[in-house]
């Protein structure tokens, strides 16, 4: 249940490692249990916002570029 009821610190998912460390299984158990259950946390429904620090600023360089791209810019 943790696979869909929580994050790992400082990740958006988990990963079969993370998992496997927080639950004492193997990755290879991770990994069978989450096949068994067609669970894939790197596949998201919905969307998440990132946890970089600077992930606002970069969302306004990325739009300030395509409302006022610089001169012969391919955007």
């Amino acid at each position: 249940m943790a696979t869909l009821e929580s994050t790992p610190k400082n990740a958006t998912h988990w990963s079969r490692a993370k998992m496997a460390e927080r639950s004492g299984l193997s990755k290879s158990t991770i990994g069978q249990v989450w096949k068994a259950f067609e669970l894939k946390p790197h596949r998201q429904n919905g969307f998440t916002l990132s946890n970089d620090p600077l992930f606002v600023e970069e969302v306004y360089d990325v739009v300030g570029l395509y409302l006022n791209p610089p001169e012969m810019a391919v955007v």
